[in-house]
C-alpha cells in the first residue's frame, strides 16, 4: 500500500506502507543508530515525535522479548529506507512490520532518509505528517492544515507515566525513589542489578509523598516534551531539593537544571543515536554516548551552586551537572545506553557508591539555595 510523507514546509515523498493503517501527525526527528531500533521504538522520550532511522536496513533481526524499553511504542510514527520482512535472529518473535501494526503505529519505506535528514539538519525539527489515506488534489490541502495546525500536548509526560506506584527489586539495599517521566527498563535494570530497591511513582507525585517514604535518595529519569511545560513535576523537584540526595537523567537532568536557576532551550535538531562524544570537564575522559534529547541546558545560564561536569564534543552543549553541597548530580545523556556503547555505564557505578555514603549521614540543607 503507497504511504505519504508530508513535512510542514511543503515537502511531499511518496513510499510504501508498513504496519498499521491511518494518519498521524509528529515532530519529525532522526536517529543515527545503525541498531537498537527496538530500543528506539520502544524509548517513551520519542512520544509525540515522528522517528527517521539514517541506517538504511531495518528490522533484519526481527524483535525479541529481551530488548524492550517500555511496554508499548510511544513514538508517532517511523521512517526507514528498507524494512527487512525476512527477519533473522534466533530471538526474533517477530518482523517489525507486524509489531507496528499490532501497536498502531504507521511506518513508511522507500522513502530517501537521507533527503530528511539533510533536510533536518538544515532547517531544524519540524512536523510532518504520514498516511496511508489517499491524498490527491482533493484532500491534500486538508492534510496540509490538519499538519499545520497540529499543537503537541503539553502534558505528554502524563500519558507515559504510571498510573500508580510500584516496586522493582525488593530485596536491594539501596531504598531509591525514582519519578517516572517516562522512564527506560534500561535504567530500572542497571540500577536494581547495583543493589537498588526502586519505588517508581507517577509523575505527578508531590515532594511530601516522596519525603514521608524514608528513602535514600531521588532519581529522576528521563521523558518526553519540552522541560519548561513540567509545571507540576518542577514543583515537586523544588521542594526536595535540599531534602535528600537526587540524581538525573535527560528529561530529569533538564527539569533538575530549571529547578536550581538554570534555563533550557530548544536544540535545532537534538541529539539522538549511539555515537555522541562526551567529554568528563573534571578528569578530560572522552566517552562514547547513547543519547535522546531534543533540549539542552543553557551553559551560561548556570547559577553559582551549579558546577558542568560534562560537554559535548560535536556542539559543546552542557551534558551533565553537579552541585555537591546539595548532593546533586545528572547527566543529559544514557548510561544505561540501550542501543549504545557501554562507555558510560560507570557513571552509574559512582553514583551508586555516592547513594551507599549518603546513608551513613543526612542532607544538611544547603545556605546556597537562599542566593538562586
Amino acid at each position: 500500500m503507497l504511504a505519504t510523507l508530508i513535512l510542514e514546509d511543503g515537502t511531499v515523498l511518496k513510499g510504501e506502507s508498513f504496519g498499521a493503517q491511518g494518519t498521524s501527525v509528529g515532530e519529525i526527528v532522526f536517529n543515527t543508530s545503525m541498531v537498537g531500533y527496538q530500543e528506539i521504538l520502544t524509548d517513551p522520550s520519542y512520544a509525540n515525535q515522528i522517528i527517521v532511522m539514517t541506517y538504511p536496513e531495518i528490522g533484519n533481526y526481527g524483535l525479541n522479548d529481551d530488548d524492550f524499553e517500555s511496554e508499548k511504542p510511544r513514538c508517532k510514527g517511523f521512517i526507514v529506507k528498507n524494512s527487512c520482512e525476512n527477519d533473522s535472529h534466533y530471538k526474533s518473535r517477530q518482523n517489525i512490520s507486524t509489531y507496528l501494526k499490532n501497536n498502531g503505529i504507521i511506518g513508511i519505506e522507500g522513502v530517501d532518509t537521507r533527503l530528511l535528514t539533510k533536510k533536518i539538519r538544515e532547517f531544524g525539527v519540524m512536523n510532518c505528517l504520514i498516511t496511508t489515506e489517499n491524498t490527491d488534489d482533493n484532500n491534500f490541502s486538508e492534510k496540509l492544515a490538519q499538519l499545520k495546525g497540529y499543537m503537541p500536548n503539553k502534558d505528554v509526560v502524563l500519558e507515559v507515566t504510571p498510573e500508580k506506584s510500584y516496586v522493582i527489586n525488593e530485596s536491594g539495599d539501596i531504598n531509591l525513589a525514582m519519578i517516572d517521566y517516562g522512564c527506560k527498563t534500561g535504567i530500572t535494570d542497571s540500577l536494581a542489578k547495583r543493589g537498588c530497591k526502586i519505588t517508581l511513582f507517577p509523575a505527578n507525585t508531590d515532594a511530601e509523598t516522596i519525603l514521608g517514604g524514608n528513602f535514600d535518595s531521588v532519581f529522576l529519569s528521563n521523558g518526553p516534551g519540552d522541560p519548561a511545560d513540567c509545571k507540576i513535576e518542577l514543583q515537586t523537584i523544588e521542594k526536595l531539593i535540599g531534602k535528600t540526595p537526587i540524581f538525573g537523567i535527560c528529561l530529569g537532568y533538564q527539569l533538575l537544571s530549571i529547578a536550581l536557576g538554570a534555563k533550557t532551550y530548544k536544540l535545532k535538531y537534538g541529539h539522538r543515536g549511539a555515537n555522541h562524544p562526551v567529554i568528563n570537564m573534571l578528569d578530560k575522559k572522552v566517552m562514547m554516548t547513547s543519547q535522546n534529547h531534543g533540549y539542552a541546558v543553557d551553559t551560561g545560564s548556570l547559577t553559582q551552586i551549579m558546577e558542568q561536569t560534562y560537554k559535548n564534543l560535536n556542539d559543546d552543549t552542557m551534558e551533565g551537572f553537579r552541585s555537591e553541597s546539595l548532593k546533586i548530580e545528572a547527566v543529559q545523556f544514557h548510561p544505561e545506553a540501550n542501543p549504545g556503547p557501554t562507555d558510560a555505564a560507570v557513571i552509574f557505578d559512582d553514583w551508586i557508591e555516592k547513594m551507599r555514603e549518603y546513608k551513613k549521614a543526612p542532607v544538611r540543607k544547603a545556605e546556597e539555595m537562599a542566593s538562586l
